[in-house]
């Protein structure tokens, strides 16, 4: 019943940083998405009669490529898919499914935080045995079939249906609908003290969680409300939507402003939080307090051991280069291995594997830990909310002890999107063309200690990735750097990184821009910004 189909290679299916990314007319295209999962499975070995994990984050076009992976997997020769109800799985919950129930591997069908509908983006990427990104070395495999592939696999049958859970079969392979949250909850139970938060809410804590209309709200809801006691309504924009309800479900200060507002506002609740697009990413704001994703990170490592499932502390702490170097200080304080990556949950993967690390972040808005091998949003809000239940202080006088033990590390990214890519390119090769005559130099009062393309030797199977990102670094510990992102799918988006610290409480109640205002403007004269990039302002600040 195998049908073989004929195809030619589609240009530019290179996966980026997790996965092949487009807009869905392109993945549309007779044959398109057909190509890629063929791909992905012409590089493989060894799957013969074992388990696909396969779900998405319900973005528009993701119940057409469920059906699609289904029937290509069982003409493949895999024996088993387990599809969460509806296609949904949030990219963590995916993970621990892979690694629950020990499958090969895992399609998920997400283009994270980016807009979804009819012309948004869609994507798709390949999670290994680990539960995490397939690493560079396969996803360049694919790439490599994707050019040269003359045929795909699959077979004629009716959809199965997404909505009932069980078991059905598509010709030899077994497809068993699962529950999306239950694994997810269940592991959550052994992590965090439930009856300490259960204690916080029924004190009278209050808390405002945006699901921003994506993956993450029925687990939100399942968690927080039915479980943790969270007054009905906590979650709002709850329910998955095809097209995120026409917003950008990125969890920052522009997409999430409306949470913002309410929590600079007289009536506030004690604490706010959203996830994105997939529920791998966090955004997290106490009453009147902002915390960077970069703090986040470090006060998590800092304050883990209150949670059941860290109370034996950290092995390691891993952090994205252009992660500001708070946790860095923590991990020294803490007496832990602290490792600086590329950009890319999958190069935490090694670390975590092997042992070396515990928990990881990227300032984008990632944090996670050893219990999956993605980020995780709604884990990140769960230890939050366990060490507040049992500081019983403030998101505010966390965050303010913490930069007195550690000292502030005033930090921001300015996003350029959307721009051309040549541009784009040729700003950075200008970067790299000068970064030889940049060590030593001084910029009112602040000197270059070094210049650099930033390249990673991975400490555990010794592999190197160059190219990774500009970083200027100065002799005081600031930072400026410069990185092309690998997430967009129209044009490029350039990434600069600032950070200033400051080890002084005296001097760690200014606002963020103006703390780093000298640096902000240097990076832009150093980069040529406005006249290679055509753009005044940044898109984003965050």
């Amino acid at each position: 019943m195998i049908r073989i189909v004929a195809t030619t290679p589609f240009e530019g299916q290179r996966p980026g940083t997790s996965g092949l990314r487009k807009k869905v007319p392109i993945f549309q295209e007779p044959h398109y998405a057909e190509n890629f999962i063929q791909s992905i499975f012409d590089t493989l070995e060894g799957f013969k009669d074992q388990t696909l994990v396969l779900g998405g984050d319900g973005r528009f076009y993701n119940r057409e490529v469920i059906q699609t992976v289904i029937r290509m997997a069982a003409a493949n020769g895999f024996g088993r898919v387990l599809a969460g109800r509806g296609g949904l799985l949030s990219t963590p919950a995916a993970s621990h499914v892979i690694r629950k129930h020990r499958a090969f591997g895992g399609i998920i069908l997400s283009a994270s935080h980016n807009p979804a509908g009819p012309h948004g983006d869609f994507g798709i990427k390949y999670n290994a045995g680990n539960g995490g990104p397939a690493p560079e070395k396969i996803t360049e495999a694919v790439f490599a079939r994707t050019k040269t592939i003359s045929e795909y696999r699959t077979i004629d049958s009716a959809d199965v249906d997404l909505e009932r859970l069980g078991q059905t079969k598509v010709e030899a392979m077994t497809v068993e609908v699962i529950d999306p949250v239950a694994d997810y909850q269940q592991l959550m139970q052994t992590l965090f003290d439930f009856d300490a938060i259960r204690n916080l809410f029924r004190s009278g804590f209050r808390m405002r969680f945006d699901a921003m209309h994506a993956i993450t709200g029925p687990y939100a809801r399942a968690i927080l409300e039915g479980m943790l006691g969270a007054q009905p309504g906590t979650v709002v924009n709850g329910v998955p939507l095809a097209d995120f309800g026409g917003h950008h479900p990125d969890p920052n200060l522009v997409h999430a402003k409306g949470l913002y507002d309410l929590l600079m506002s007289p009536a506030a609740p004690d604490f706010g939080a959203a996830s994105d697009g997939d529920g791998d990413r966090n955004l997290i704001i106490g009453r009147n307090q902002f915390v960077t994703p970069s703090d986040s990170l470090a006060v998590l490592a800092a304050q883990a051991r209150l949670a059941p499932g860290y109370a034996k502390g950290l092995a390691g702490v891993a952090r994205s280069m252009p992660t500001s170097a708070a946790a860095d200080r923590v991990a020294a304080k803490l007496g832990i291995e602290c490792f600086e990556t590329p950009t890319g949950w999958k190069f935490f993967g090694n670390l975590l594997d092997a042992g070396r690390v515990t928990i990881c972040g990227e300032e984008s808005a990632g944090t996670g830990s050893s219990h999956v091998r993605e980020k995780d949003g709604l884990w990140a809000v769960l230890l939050w909310l366990n060490i507040l239940a049992k500081r019983r202080q403030s998101v505010a006088d966390v965050v303010r002890e913490h930069w007195r033990t550690y000292g502030r590390n005033y930090y921001s990214r300015h996003d350029y999107e959307e721009v051309d890519e040549g541009a784009a390119q040729g700003l950075v090769k200008h970067l790299r063309d000068n970064l030889s005559r940049l060590k030593g130099a001084s910029f009112d009062g602040l000197t270059v200690g070094a210049a650099d393309d930033f390249t990673y030797h991975d400490p555990v199977d010794g592999s190197t990735t160059t190219g990774q990102g500009i970083r200027i670094l100065f002799e005081d510990g600031s930072r400026i750097v410069y990185r092309l992102s690998g997430t967009g799918t129209a044009g490029a988006t350039l990434r600069v990184y600032i950070e200033r610290y400051e080890p002084d409480p005296a001097r760690h109640g200014a606002e963020t821009q103006a703390a780093l205002a000298p640096l902000i403007k240097l990076s832009r004269s150093l980069a040529d910004t406005e006249a290679r990039t055509g753009r005044r302002e940044p898109s984003v600040i965050t």
